[in-house]
């Protein structure tokens, strides 16, 4: 059997969406909402298998993988997120670049030679990758317009993934993977009046203005910080909404609070754009924490913690301009 294992944004959709474009096969596919992230032990599969995985931390997804591999499964894994120490196995075929400035998608679009490049930039502005996007965009000779187009498909796709349970999202992450499967090229799917994008940019822009009509609850040279309600709509808006902070002043590290109903908040922080740096490790200091350099988040960060998290992000940055 195959087993696709991919997060719910876009780029984890968007690197699946290229390999089996490139590569059609039959295949289980294992999914869930953007901070669903310990996919692999979802997986029954037995010797003799074929797993791919992409887009999640293998460190959080060791102790799934081990034994898989251990057990004569196949392991394709790619991604850009914590990995920890790499498992040494002919079992394992591991595409990890850490580098802050590439995604999932980029490292599967390397791997393929670039057959579907449109849709691993995509996948680029998704991840809020813009100027690496906007690079990619110029070097394939794409006009500011098609640009822009990419640009709003990759955030919409990305905006879609964002919730607490399936229930807050658009699409179900798979299903919204398999409709996309059907347009080989992004632009395609931007034509397409009936395809996800159409409904996912109406639903897209009334989140958002929601959002901007929110006041930062604290705000220094070095940090602001947005609470958002315990609302499905705050849910969805989280984390893009953090990325739109992060382009409107690439200065400061911002960090986006969503009210769960136990006391806790959704965190989704995100470095400075002048500076990707950091957020992985700050958010990995509090339970159920972790991400990447240039953006991380908490899935239940206790209240009582607010003031040590802040805290702890003030002096990270602050340190680094001194």
């Amino acid at each position: 059997m195959n087993y696709d294992i991919f997060n719910g944004d876009a780029d984890g959709i968007i690197a699946l969406l290229q390999l089996r474009l490139a590569n059609p096969i039959e295949s289980t596919l294992i999914t869930g909402v953007k901070r669903d992230i310990q996919l692999l032990r979802k997986v029954a599969a037995q010797p003799g298998d074929d797993v791919t995985v992409l887009d999640i931390s293998m460190e959080k997804n060791i102790d799934a993988l081990t034994p898989l591999l251990a057990a004569g499964v196949k392991v394709f894994y790619a991604d850009h997120h914590r990995s920890g120490a790499i498992p040494e196995s002919d079992n394992l075929s591991a595409h990890i670049d850490l580098d802050p400035n590439t995604c999932t998608s980029l490292i599967v679009d390397k791997h393929l030679k670039g057959q579907y490049h449109y849709w691993a930039i995509a996948a680029a502005y998704g991840d809020n990758l813009m100027a690496a996007a906007d690079e990619l965009c110029s070097l394939a000779g794409l006009t500011a317009e098609q640009a822009a187009q990419l640009n709003e498909l990759g955030t919409l796709i990305n905006y879609n993934g964002y919730g607490s349970s399936i229930s807050d999202l658009h699409f179900e992450p798979a299903a919204l993977y398999t409709a996309l499967k059907a347009y080989p090229n992004p632009f395609d799917a931007i034509a397409d009046k009936a395809s996800p994008f159409y409904q996912l940019q109406a639903a897209y822009g009334q989140d958002m203005a929601k959002a901007q009509a929110v006041n930062a609850l604290h705000e220094s040279s070095n940090l602001a910080v947005f609470e958002l309600p315990n609302e499905a709509w705050a849910k969805r808006i989280s984390g893009v909404y953090g990325n739109y902070l992060a382009n409107k002043n690439p200065n400061l590290a911002h960090a986006v609070l969503t009210d769960n109903e136990d006391d806790t908040y959704t965190v989704s922080l995100r470095a400075p754009l002048t500076n990707k740096q950091g957020a992985g490790d700050i958010c990995s200091q509090f339970e159920t924490g972790g991400g990447r350099a240039a953006a991380a988040g908490i899935n239940a960060l206790n209240k009582g913690e607010l003031g040590e998290f802040m805290l702890a992000t003030e002096q990270y940055y602050r340190a680094i301009d001194e």
